[in-house]
């Protein structure tokens, strides 16, 4: 079994901070994929509800989530993109069945 670790996360903007979510996942995107442990990270855009947003994420390992994690909720606190911008937000650690 591989220590690497999957993330599925899930992001519902409120309507009127679509674009300013929109806007800091993608920062968000560069920023995670030099990352240290960073597989890949992608982003997408629901084609039917264009406030939600999927975040995919391999990591090497568990602990290189974490500390991309950290530095994430402190991007959140400079971008305001918080409670005050998001109606729902949710995400799951998850591993490959092989």
């Amino acid at each position: 079994m591989s220590d690497q670790t999957t993330i599925v996360c899930r992001v519902l903007a409120k309507p009127e901070k679509r674009e300013l979510v929109k806007k800091v996942l993608l920062t968000l995107v560069d920023h995670t994929l030099t990352e240290e442990g960073c597989i890949n990270f992608d982003l997408h855009q629901d084609n039917e509800n264009k406030n939600l947003f999927i975040c995919y994420e391999n990591w090497e390992s568990k602990e290189d989530w974490i500390r991309h994690f950290e530095k994430a909720k402190a991007l959140d606190d400079k971008t305001q993109f918080n409670e005050h911008a998001l109606d729902d937000y949710t995400f799951n650690e998850m591993t490959m069945i092989e």
